[in-house]
């Protein structure tokens, strides 16, 4: 006969799932990759007081501005090695400007 707990597993204590998720931060990975890899090991953050963002504190990088920040530095050497390019040109620029107003805006919050 089969158990009914299966795939349950023990809830964490607080300071273990905030230790949980300073070890998934030395991996690089966003707040929101942090919470989808607790979820397939069944961690579900909602149970516990801290957000990962307040976990993670200074260490905290928002992801909006990490993923222009990467599409910013791929036109850049685009464009370095393919000067006439002059779509990449006004890409970069428009990029340059978008990454300012998403800045501004976090600066408000």
């Amino acid at each position: 006969m089969p158990t009914k707990n299966k795939g349950k597993s023990k809830k964490l204590t607080q300071e273990e799932f905030e230790k949980k998720v300073l070890e998934l931060a030395e991996k690089n990975l966003t707040s929101e990759k942090i919470g989808e890899e607790l979820r397939k090991q069944n961690i579900h953050p909602k149970e516990y007081k801290k957000k990962i963002s307040q976990i993670l504190g200074d260490k905290y990088i928002i992801p909006d501005i990490k993923n222009i920040e990467t599409k910013l530095e791929k036109i850049k050497k685009h464009s370095e090695k393919n000067k006439k390019d002059k779509r990449a040109m006004r890409e970069k620029g428009r990029i340059a400007a978008q990454l300012r107003r998403v800045k501004k805006y976090f600066k408000k919050l």
